[in-house]
């Protein structure tokens, strides 16, 4: 059979992108420790990242440090990447940033990346004094700074916000030259804008709205823009797209498990920042689902949609199912399951051998199946022949019973 070196394609990864969102009516304390199992779920299945977000207030997400969530996930874990989604580097001093990046570098042997961003719940911001217009541009002063501790420099620099004297890091990264650093980009054009010029990679954390979906060649177009003026090639291998997704064997089954808890993200989002109206007397699922937020549906349906995303972005490193409570604990994790089984091995054409091989054999069945039973043949008449040879006569002979069970 022939190989065909293009076989398999290329190394889309997939992950998750877990702010997280719990019911404000939870155990916290118990939660936590559902969501490290929930991690070591997707570990087992072969999942390749996952990132864990930073929030101070509001209600639902329940994490305030991702490095500290991920120094316990990933002493349980095998295989899994762990990034920050996202540290918001305002409320940090950016020594202290990387510090704790560096030293979670070590601790799990190399297996952190560090995404980072401006912050996005303003009542965070409020809590800290921090005014929201300057958040941006504090991000870009934090995010430098960050970079060239990360390559070893000594830093002496003071801003309004932080001031620095001989700074260093002293501990080297055990990641060559460091970890992978990402920027949050939604719909402004900030997160582009600042991974070309330091030639990162980025978190396309609204791909799946319709906004972010049609901000996604706009923002990567002026990443790769700023990145040539600055002598920087973007590599699309380090995008990643955020994506809504819950799965079930059929649609009805998929529609009826978010019932569980799609509204009650939906007025929580609402409650921070009121974009998603659902018309008076409309379903709430049945609204979401054809505004085409999310994927809720079949294995199929997300391969469609990840298809779009491709077609829209061209290639990119890896999907990032947002973590969510719409359906019970039993159905979320069913869903990952189902994407493990049926999504990720339609895009890494991991089956590509398999199928080659089913269509191989079924252009050859004549062929195949004749010599099967041109042998088998060849084999009773040896029998009978050896058998008569002895002596025996026909009515001890076993074969025309062997062969019409055969035939």
């Amino acid at each position: 059979m022939a190989t065909d070196a293009t076989m398999y394609g290329p190394a889309l990864r997939h992950g998750i992108f877990m702010a997280p969102f719990h019911a404000m009516t939870e155990n916290v304390a118990l939660r936590y420790q559902l969501d490290f199992e929930l991690i070591e779920h997707l570990d087992r299945l072969g999942f390749h990242e996952a990132w864990i977000g930073e929030h101070h207030s509001a209600g639902m997400e329940t994490i305030g440090s991702p490095e500290l969530f991920i120094a316990a996930a990933a002493e349980r874990t095998k295989r899994i990447r762990f990034g920050t989604g996202v540290v918001s580097l305002p409320y940090h001093n950016p020594l202290m940033a990387a510090d704790r990046m560096i030293q979670l570098d070590n601790q799990t042997r190399g297996r952190v990346m560090f995404g980072v961003g401006p912050g996005l719940l303003a009542s965070d911001a409020f809590m800290l004094g921090i005014d929201p217009e300057v958040q941006r541009d504090r991000m870009a002063e934090a995010l430098d700074v960050l970079l060239r501790l990360f390559r070893g420099e000594v830093v002496t620099e003071q801003t309004e916000w932080y001031t620095l004297r001989e700074a260093a890091l002293h501990l080297a990264p055990y990641t060559y030259p460091h970890p992978e650093v990402c920027v949050a980009s939604a719909v402004t054009p900030s997160g582009g804008r600042l991974a070309g010029k330091y030639g990162l990679g980025m978190l396309c954390v609204a791909a799946g709205e319709t906004a972010g979906f049609d901000a996604l060649g706009v923002n990567w177009g002026i990443a790769n823009e700023v990145a040539a003026e600055h002598g920087h090639e973007m590599d699309p291998s380090r995008v990643r797209l955020v994506l809504g997704v819950h799965l079930a064997a059929t649609r009805e089954q998929a529609r009826q498990d978010v019932r569980f808890g799609l509204k009650e993200q939906i007025d929580y989002l609402n409650n921070n920042m009121p974009r998603l109206v659902v018309p008076d007397g409309q379903d709430t699922v049945d609204w979401y689902i054809e505004r085409r937020t999310a994927v809720i549906g079949t294995p199929d349906d997300v391969i469609e949609r990840i298809e779009r995303l491709q077609e829209k972005h061209g290639q990119f490193g890896a999907v990032l199912l947002l973590g969510h409570d719409w359906a019970d604990r039993e159905q979320t994790m069913k869903s990952f399951e189902l994407y493990a089984r049926y999504v990720m091995p339609h895009f890494d054409r991991s089956n590509a051998a398999r199928r080659n091989s089913y269509e191989w054999v079924t252009r050859n069945q004549a062929e195949l199946s004749g010599k099967r039973e041109a042998a088998a043949q060849n084999m009773f008449r040896r029998h009978e022949a050896e058998w008569a040879q002895r002596g025996k006569t026909s009515a001890e002979r076993p074969s025309d019973g062997l062969e019409a069970t055969f035939n």
